[in-house]
């Protein structure tokens, strides 16, 4: 490849190894440090005039720094006279923080696009985009790459009868995500939606247990098959909906069973009487006492926009109860959860439990583009029994060391799919292919 230079960053220099061993070119030389009281330096090593460069830098633990190194990095190559500067980002760092979850919130997303544009690039390469509005806050060309057809291909080589297999989203949020996925294995798939609203309801004003369980039953029973008659008296009669749901309580973090009663932070202790009046008084408390205040987003009056979206929940306390339903079928199939990363352990762990224990789920792999594992996020993924497989590709920088000794981690390798892409933006060439399959590589 003549006139075409790659850079690669800190922050995933194996990646950037494999991209340039693929296109059969030597990475460009560059000196990257710090100076002593933290700032970075960046030398460019050799001659960029009038070169098409690429400069690959993913997320990591350390984003902020590596974030300035890129920046800094393609701000020298724009001073060097470089004819065009490509960021190649497989894993865009801020990309939760999107939109404005709150009022006053910044969304961290568009500021670093702008930062970018700003330093001087003129194109745009990532992967598997956490929402795909991101590429208009770019004002420069964004190609977004699928991590979907890697994922796919190792699904139909190692996944034992995975026409069967159920592809299942763990919040509505990524239900265009699993859709996608489950067209091209033409499987089916199925939704799982966990709120702690409807817990409230449904368990917490429910302490009867027998009531309870009726009131479940009447859920399921409201969710039978809808048939739909033909229009004359000899057509078959038309089944639009066919798939139920199961719902389940989530205390801790877990699953649990109906029968286990959860502390109520609210419940007074004390003998409760009756007055002349009807009026509830305390024999043992003294009835001026102050309740405890609800400080629940989704009361009356309470700012609406504080109410976070399932797809990006934040941390919330790990005692919170909640309520997760299944909309589907995975009974005596593979469940297959998919989401664009893995950061937190929570979500993954109580999906999981649900579709092995109340599901009926054979097996469970836990599938996404980007393996982030925030601090012991793979640990507790790994001690779970309800996850069998965990499968991400190498976007993000895992150290080999924690892949040799993890038992249930597989690591894809997306660089072919980078290459390629580098090579086709260089000499001109089209790269829709590479959004369907994998056939160009």
């Amino acid at each position: 490849m003549r006139k075409c230079k790659v850079f690669v960053g800190n922050s995933h220099p194996d990646l950037g190894k494999l991209v340039c061993d693929r296109l059969g070119i030597e990475p460009a030389p560059c000196t990257l440090k710090k100076f002593a009281n933290g700032e970075t330096s960046v030398q460019i090593g050799v001659s960029v005039r009038d070169e098409d460069v690429y400069v690959i830098e993913s997320g990591s633990p350390h984003v902020n720094d590596h974030i300035m190194e890129l920046l800094i990095l393609v701000s020298a190559l724009k001073g060097g006279s470089a004819k065009k500067i490509t960021a190649v980002i497989p894993q865009f760092p801020y990309s939760k923080q999107c939109k404005m979850k709150k009022q006053r919130g910044a969304i961290t997303a568009r500021m670093l696009a702008n930062l970018l544009i700003m330093a001087g690039a003129d194109h745009v390469i990532s992967m598997d985009l956490h929402a795909s509005q991101m590429q208009g806050f770019f004002t420069k060309p964004v190609d977004n790459l699928y991590g979907g057809p890697s994922l796919a291909k190792w699904i139909r080589e190692n996944v034992e009868d995975y026409e069967n297999s159920v592809v299942v989203s763990k919040n509505p949020g990524g239900t265009k995500r699993v859709t996608a996925l489950a067209d091209t294995l033409k499987i089916n798939f199925a939704m799982i939606h966990t709120d702690r609203r409807r817990s409230k309801d449904l368990y917490a004003q429910n302490k009867n247990l027998k009531q309870l369980r009726l009131r479940k039953q009447s859920m399921l029973r409201k969710n039978r098959p809808i048939i739909k008659p033909g229009e004359d008296g000899n057509d078959e009669e038309n089944i639009i909906l066919t798939n139920g749901i199961q719902t389940a309580r989530i205390i801790k973090g877990h699953v649990v069973d109906d029968d286990e009663v959860e502390d109520d932070p609210f419940e007074v202790s004390g003998d409760i009487a009756v007055s002349d009046s009807g009026s509830n008084v305390d024999a043992g408390v003294d009835t001026e006492m102050e309740l405890p205040q609800i400080n629940d987003p989704y009361s009356i009056g309470a700012d609406a926009y504080a109410a976070l979206d399932s797809e990006d929940e934040e941390e919330e306390p790990i005692d919170t109860e909640k309520l997760i339903t299944l909309v589907g079928n995975v009974n005596g199939r593979t469940a297959i959860l998919l989401d664009d990363m893995v950061d937190r352990p929570s979500s993954f762990i109580s999906a999981a439990e649900h579709c092995t224990k109340n599901c009926g789920a054979n097996k469970v792999l836990v599938v996404a583009t980007h393996g982030i594992f925030t601090g012991d996020c793979l640990e507790q993924l790994e001690s779970s029994d309800s996850i069998d497989k965990i499968v991400v590709t190498n976007t993000y920088a895992i150290s080999p060391e924690i892949i040799a000794k993890s038992k249930k981690l597989v690591v894809i390798d997306v660089s072919p799919i980078f290459a390629e892409c580098i090579r086709r933006n260089h000499y001109g060439e089209s790269i829709s292919v590479l959004f369907d399959s994998l056939k160009a590589l």
